[in-house]
């Protein structure tokens, strides 16, 4: 299978990535010192989730306003009531495009689009110090007759590792796999 990529301009890549990573260091609180020292973010969050679907339906599921709205429907945050916004759910299909989910809470920029195998985005919650944006990672492989997601989060402000990574699984996957299982 090969895979194809939206159309975005290397130097735009090369820029938006650059910007990026002054962003996540500075959002981890970490710096370099004398030449040559490594900086190193202390939290990380790496999360693997079957669902009973194919690739491209928990992609679409993903990256489709219309349908990741139906997702939120079925997540604890909004189950709770949680009122944290009003703003519409709207997510570009496009590399560069922006991404506002859970009434405005959630925030972004799709940073990389691999139709039915990854999504790369700078991903940012909205009360975080602003110009502050994480790196979420979703690639999707084939796995027992259904999809694996596996999902990498960095770069997201220290001591916020449990919190996102417990709404991940409760506002993200539980309510993905109801939304698809519901689908099919």
């Amino acid at each position: 299978m090969s895979e194809t990529v939206s159309t975005f301009s290397r130097r735009k890549m090369i820029a938006g990535a650059a910007a990026f990573g002054g962003l996540l260091l500075e959002a981890s609180g970490t710096q370099a010192g004398a030449a040559g020292d490594v900086s190193r973010a202390n939290e990380a969050i790496h999360q693997e989730v079957d669902f009973a679907s194919t690739r491209q339906h928990v992609y679409e599921a993903l990256t489709d306003s219309a349908q990741f709205d139906q997702v939120m429907q079925l997540s604890a945050a909004v189950k709770s009531g949680m009122a944290i916004g009003k703003k519409p759910t709207k997510i570009s299909p496009q590399v560069g495009g922006v991404f506002t989910i859970y009434f405005g809470h959630i925030l972004g920029m799709q940073i990389e689009l691999v139709p039915s195998i990854r999504i790369v985005q700078a991903w940012r919650v909205i009360d975080w110090n602003p110009g502050v944006y994480s790196i979420a990672k979703f690639s999707l492989t084939e796995h027992a007759g259904g999809t694996r997601l596996i999902f990498d989060h960095t770069g997201f402000p220290n001591g916020e590792g449990q919190h996102l990574a417990d709404g991940w699984k409760a506002n993200y996957w539980e309510p993905l796999q109801k939304y698809l299982a519901a689908k099919s």
